[in-house]
């Protein structure tokens, strides 16, 4: 993967210096009331977290841990953080985590996009949701799994009884990044890692980057689980709405079979989440029960964001997602 067009000045700056260009000028991080929606600072963040992922062929190795980039990826979260703060904290109660996060889902009433996929999306649209959502799908346990060197106990040994079966439980066919690529395949869309990067809006990107921020730095650790547990407690359903709208357009159980598994797997991992996960952090950890708690309201609260976002577009318009733009070493 090559690194996406600029964006705006953060984005350019940004690849000026990977590239070795830095002429020295410096760029301002200013503060955003929708940073989900600034599609310069969103993408040049999830460039400077990409660099702790695979990277990208047009960028040195080394420049992970280059004190101007990972400063540079310091200012650019900040305006992210504050506004998850000021939109995502939630008090905690004396009840259990795991009944708290229950409460929390139960109280999520988001816009319904799983239920228009299922009823009403056309091929095109189910096509454009899934080029949105290759952006995570193709690395999807890979942000939780850095959690699993920094706890132990029960919790290691459930984060990753759940990162196992997402990764296939050791075969290749059965990842479930590779069951995606097979609906991906199946819809007409390019498999590669990172291809729709540059077609996909800021609040899609946003989606891994919330992750990313989490799984990066060790003092949200407890937020990365709570997030796993949003994730995995509200999968089943969607999920099922999905396989069905992919059967309505005519895919095949083997085209489907990525939101199939995802019914059965995370109807057994939104438990283990909950309670071995989550729980048994808490226990450990009594003072982390908030960073739970905050991680599994960002995951809500961008979801949301996204899912209105893909809506509003399809009320609007026949719209679809702009090409991908080409990336060359020399861009």
């Amino acid at each position: 993967m090559l690194l996406p067009p600029p964006r705006g000045p953060l984005t350019a700056w940004l690849a000026g210096l990977l590239r070795g260009r830095d002429d020295g000028g410096t760029v301002r991080v200013t503060t955003s009331d929708r940073p989900f929606d600034d599609e310069d600072l969103q993408l040049a963040l999830w460039i400077a977290y990409e660099l702790q992922y695979r990277g990208f062929d047009d960028v040195a190795p080394e420049l992970q841990w280059d004190p101007d980039v990972v400063a540079f990826r310091t200012q650019l979260e900040r305006p992210w953080i504050d506004w998850l703060e000021a939109n995502c904290r939630v008090r905690p109660t004396d009840q259990p985590v795991a009944r708290q996060l229950r409460a929390l889902i139960g109280a999520d009433d988001g816009p319904r996009l799983a239920p228009y996929l299922r009823r009403h999306a056309t091929l095109d649209q189910f096509r454009e949701f899934v080029m949105h959502r290759s952006v995570y799908q193709l690395k999807e346990a890979d942000p939780h799994s850095f959690g699993i060197a920094r706890v132990d106990g029960a919790t290691k040994a459930a984060l990753v009884e759940i990162e196992a079966d997402e990764y296939g439980g050791g075969r290749k066919e059965r990842m479930h990044s590779e069951l995606f690529r097979t609906t991906m395949r199946w819809l007409g869309l390019d498999d590669t890692y990172g291809h729709y990067v540059s077609a996909v809006p800021a609040v899609t990107l946003a989606i891994s980057n919330v992750m990313s921020l989490f799984a990066i730095h060790r003092r949200w650790t407890p937020a990365l689980l709570g997030h796993l547990a949003a994730l995995e407690m509200t999968s089943t359903l969607p999920n099922r709405q999905y396989a069905a709208g992919a059967a309505r357009l005519g895919a095949s159980d083997e085209q489907a079979r990525y939101f199939t598994e995802h019914v059965e797997a995370d109807a057994v991992h939104e438990q283990i989440a909950a309670h071995d996960v989550c729980g048994s952090y808490v226990q450990q950890h009594p003072g982390a029960i908030a960073d739970v708690l905050f991680g599994a309201s960002c995951s809500l609260a961008v979801d949301n964001l996204f899912a209105a976002r893909v809506l509003a577009d399809w009320k609007a318009s026949p719209r679809y997602l702009r090409k991908p733009k080409p990336a060359t070493a020399a861009s």
